[in-house]
């Protein structure tokens, strides 16, 4: 990494820690943060409130709004944090396209453990019955693409000071 990002999008598995880890680490750098789940058109939501997991087409807008938000923080001069899973590298290529300072953190963590922090999640649209299909769907970072990977079973805390540290390094 040569410079310092503009926007971090902590990305993951559904239930890995995204919006947990996102908002501690823009609370410790003072920057912005935004859940990306509360861009999702309302069809995603109920879509996969029934169970059902979200095709290419169905994040389509999803990913449109991300990087719209992204622009619109970064053409502000504004430092920020998103949570979006980002699962696949298309996504992820999709959203760092034209924004070079753009930087994903991924939360890197069994499916056991997820499993685990699922059941015992409350109020979450996200049913438990879908974390196969994360995984399914989940491509992990390549070296050549510029992200800060996190181990995901850390507490939240040691997560973004991991993250911070390592931009602070950069």
């Amino acid at each position: 990494m040569t410079q310092t990002p503009g926007v971090l999008v902590v990305m993951g598995v559904s239930g890995s820690g995204k919006t947990t880890v996102g908002a501690l680490l823009a609370r410790r750098l003072g920057w912005t943060f935004k859940e990306g789940d509360e861009l999702h058109p309302a069809a995603n939501v109920a879509k996969m409130a029934a169970g059902h997991p979200l095709t290419d087409a169905d994040r389509a807008p999803w990913l449109e709004a991300i990087g719209a938000w992204i622009d619109a923080r970064l053409a502000e001069g504004d430092r920020a944090v998103i949570s979006c899973s980002a699962l696949k590298r298309a996504y992820r290529d999709r959203l760092a396209e034209g924004r070079p300072q753009l930087r994903f953190v991924y939360i890197d963590v069994d499916q056991a453990t997820v499993a685990e922090r699922l059941a015992r999640r409350k109020g979450h649209f996200f049913p438990p019955s879908l974390l196969a299909s994360q995984y399914a769907d989940l491509q992990p970072p390549g070296a050549d693409e510029p992200v800060i990977a996190v181990d995901g079973r850390l507490a939240p805390a040691a997560q973004a000071q991991k993250v911070a540290a390592d931009l602070a390094r950069a």
